[in-house]
């Protein structure tokens, strides 16, 4: 980790690696970007698996891996207690499956938002549609606390569609143009207003500050990134694609970059030909302890020993699902069915990714 001289609004920064720090009230952020081959007829990967560790294979070997699955790539059920979960897929497709009967089938700017909260089981797998072409996949799973006083509130399952996400455009003095993709908390000054978050979440709290935004700048585009609205925000901006970014000056590479909150921060594409990308995450911090145990997140030890003697017994409603690691078959159409079975059908084509 590099530190900056004291007058820079770059606090820090740290190359990025598999895993990106975060800070309060973040605790996870995850960047999966995999260059999958055509798919078979069971929705796995046309290619061979050997030499893959099937069942636990995070080897990138030819720009993929399968995770924990052993057809389809992907992430099969697994719990979660005292947390949330937000899913941005900005290419490929993902499949949901969870304890409260919610399915779903999302991607290409979709976000998943999941309220954990006392206990849901979850699958999350990335079925290969298109049998003549590869099948990339690009996402971030972000993991974000919640408040002790909210970490046994239901679950609760959300969905922000491409189409309804707001997006910010602004152009510099060169006409160049800088998009930013509003998933949580509006822009200090800007007139459009997020989506609402699920109702237990930090995020739906104004006094929280919390953000989480994408942003793109156009080839040669400058953008001035405004200082927070809170007091105590803390600010991490993750730069993850494009070459001959300045940030306050300074020329970075592939870097997560701990800001000063309170500071406006310039941002350059120095980059002639090719768009630059950032994840930003901010909030002000819970300041709580933090107990973590695999996939369970709470405040003290004996919650987390309660947590696991609670999966054992309960397992968390069961699995309703006569698949250990369902897909929604051949057809790419994107929809939700949420607990109790209400549906959300995605009109096509699908927006582009961010």
């Amino acid at each position: 980790m590099t530190t900056l001289a004291a007058a820079s609004p770059v606090l820090s920064l740290q190359p990025l690696g598999p895993l990106w720090p975060t800070l309060d009230p973040f605790l996870f952020c995850a960047h999966h970007d995999d260059a999958y081959p055509r798919g078979n007829a069971r929705l796995g990967p046309d290619a061979p698996l050997a030499g893959r560790q099937i069942g636990q294979d995070f080897s990138r070997k030819d720009g993929w891996s399968m995770y924990h699955g052993d057809v389809v790539p992907g992430f099969p059920p697994h719990p979660h207690r005292g947390f949330e979960t937000v899913t941005i897929v900005r290419k490929g497709l993902i499949d949901h499956a969870d304890s409260l009967g919610a399915a779903a089938r999302f991607g290409q700017g979709d976000v998943q938002w999941l309220t954990a909260g006392q206990g849901v089981v979850h699958s999350e797998m990335f079925p290969l549609l298109d049998a003549a072409q590869p099948n990339p996949l690009e996402l971030f799973q972000i993991w974000l606390n919640l408040p002790a006083a909210d970490k046994m509130v239901p679950p609760h399952f959300t969905m922000f569609w491409a189409g309804d996400i707001p997006r910010l455009q602004s152009t510099d003095g060169e006409g160049r143009r800088t998009e930013v993709t509003v998933i949580a908390g509006s822009p200090p000054g800007a007139s459009l207003r997020p989506l609402a978050p699920p109702p237990h979440s930090w995020a739906a709290r104004p006094a929280s500050d919390l953000a989480i935004w994408t942003l793109r700048l156009a080839p040669g585009a400058r953008h001035v990134l405004p200082a927070a609205a809170g007091d105590g925000t803390r600010r991490m901006l993750y730069h993850f694609a494009g070459e001959g970014v300045r940030v306050a000056g300074e020329a970075v590479g592939h870097a997560a970059l701990e800001l000063r909150a309170g500071q406006s921060v310039e941002l350059v594409n120095g980059s002639a030909t090719e768009a630059a990308e950032f994840l930003l995450l901010q909030g002000r911090p819970l300041g709580e302890p933090v107990v973590q145990y695999g996939p369970f997140v709470m405040n003290t030890e004996a919650q987390i020993h309660e947590a696991l003697a609670d999966y054992r017994r309960t397992q968390f409603g069961g699995w309703p699902w006569g698949d250990g690691a369902p897909v929604h078959g051949p057809d790419a159409r994107r929809f939700a069915r949420r607990p109790g079975g209400a549906a959300d059908e995605v009109p096509e084509p699908a927006l582009p990714a961010a």
